[in-house]
């Protein structure tokens, strides 16, 4: 699978786990950026990510700030990007399962570093259920 992944300076240390993570799991992952504490603005990264998503040079995408507020917002004004802001693995398998999402949002400074890789392993591992789901994330899009 190939997985796009930003973050701004907030994210920057659980980024770089969660892509070395994904990496030895033998993903294929395309750092985005940031990469130091320094501050930057975090729709930068957000619409890298989404923008390799929305093209289809990425399966999926991981976003990540500290609330993971910002660069959820950033990555949903995409056509076709459903990102889901999770805190606990249930909400990020609910986003795939229910909702289809395609961009998992993370809020580093409310969730562990431990909880952000359960969260990014329970998001690559749920598929999309379909059905009745189907017809409501077929109304997101407007």
């Amino acid at each position: 699978m190939i997985i796009a992944i930003g973050c701004d300076h907030a994210g920057y240390a659980y980024k770089d786990s969660i892509r070395d993570m994904l990496a030895k799991a033998g993903h294929e992952v395309l750092d985005q950026g940031t990469n130091g504490p320094e501050s930057v603005d975090y729709p930068d990264f957000a619409h890298a990510v989404s923008r390799l998503v929305e093209s289809g040079k990425a399966n999926l995408g991981i976003v990540i700030c500290g609330s993971g507020n910002g660069v959820a917002m950033s990555a949903n004004k995409h056509a076709g990007i459903r990102a889901a802001l999770a805190w606990t693995e249930e909400i990020a398998q609910l986003g795939r399962s229910h909702n289809n999402a395609n961009v998992l949002a993370i809020p580093a400074r409310f969730v562990s570093l431990r909880r952000a890789r359960a969260m990014v392993r329970t998001f690559l591992e749920t598929p999309f259920e379909g059905g009745r789901h189907a017809r409501r994330a077929d109304r997101i899009v407007c």
